[in-house]
């Protein structure tokens, strides 16, 4: 399976202290790991200097950070990369996920890549359960600040589905046992084209900058709810890997 684009939208709610929610549309790359020379597109670029690590070869990167989690290569028999790439030679990505797969294409385990607007980059792995070989879910704890609004704290749990024909993503983070936030992607698949990815380009144009502004707006609309600001440790300033 070569490179594939997923299109559709995220859902945010906050549950405490203000109940707070919205939606917009999204979409990411699914990047085939070993084909990564064959992802070329007049429209989008992909860096990765972006994403993990320091190389410029994102192979190397990947490699490195497999060997800092103690991940056994042969234990991988493909990996999927999902990010959002490069418009306008400008891109934020708030998280991006490789997705690591056994021989049987079942999905074992996921780096998480978080960023957040302080400068701090961290990668969280996240082994992986299936009980009814659909649907995939994993915990991690969190240390790293993403949010004035949140605890730099907590616990995230993932729970994925994946297929050629959709990606649907939960993340929900629990600080101090209790609820606080819900992230939805749910997404539906289009082939890897020129004429796909034209269409994406127009239809979705300047959603790496949106990101950003769309996350400024929504802060705001908390501040104005009453939440006050937290601030970032030396630590969450820094790119971890």
């Amino acid at each position: 399976m070569s490179h594939l684009i997923y299109e559709g939208s995220v859902y945010h709610k906050r549950f405490t202290p203000k109940e707070h929610a919205f939606s917009y549309p999204f979409f990411l790359l699914d990047i085939d790991v070993e084909k990564l020379s064959t992802l070329k597109s007049s429209f989008f670029t992909f860096k990765a200097k972006d994403h993990f690590g320091r190389s410029e070869d994102f192979r190397e990167n990947v490699d490195a950070l497999l060997e800092q989690f103690s991940i056994p290569k042969e234990s991988v028999a493909s990996m999927r990369f999902l990010t959002l790439p490069r418009m306008f030679n400008f891109v934020f990505n708030p998280i991006s996920i490789l997705v690591l797969f056994n021989e049987e294409n079942k999905p074992t385990e996921m780096l998480v890549e978080v960023h957040n607007y302080n400068g701090g980059r961290i990668v969280y792995p996240v082994k992986l359960t299936s009980s009814n070989e659909k649907t995939y879910s994993g915990s991690v704890f969190k240390d790293m600040y993403v949010s004035p609004f949140l605890k730099r704290d907590g616990l995230y749990k993932f729970v994925l589905e994946y297929t050629r024909e959709e990606l649907k993503l939960s993340i929900t983070l629990f600080e101090d046992n209790e609820k606080k936030l819900i992230a939805r992607l749910d997404t539906q698949a289009h082939e890897f084209s020129s004429k796909s990815i034209r269409t994406l380009f127009f239809r979705h144009l300047f959603l790496t900058y949106r990101v950003v502004t769309r996350t400024l707006y929504q802060s705001f609309k908390l501040y104005i709810k009453g939440l006050r600001f937290t601030s970032p440790i030396p630590q969450d300033q820094l790119r971890r890997f």
